[in-house]
């Protein structure tokens, strides 16, 4: 018998510190953390949300969740 295995959703967290607080343009490229990539949005955002506390000091550093699924397969929908 075959295992059901759950859907991936992919999301990538990555962040960095920002060139202005006015938009989502990263100072240096180079600096840039790619957290990593995580099977579905709830294992993405508590890694999210321990970066985002580590560096809460620093108003121009932010970390985002990217929705991978949502870019490898548009047809799919907001899932």
């Amino acid at each position: 018998m075959a295992e059901q295995t759950e859907k991936q959703l992919l999301h990538l967290v990555i962040g960095g510190e920002l060139s202005s607080l006015d938009g989502v343009t990263f100072a240096d490229l180079d600096k840039v953390d790619i957290v990593g990539v995580y099977p579905n949005y709830a294992a993405a955002y508590a890694v999210w949300k321990q970066k985002a506390q580590m560096t809460v000091d620093s108003a121009q550093t932010r970390y985002f969740i990217v929705h991978l699924h949502r870019l490898l397969d548009p047809e799919a929908g907001a899932e």
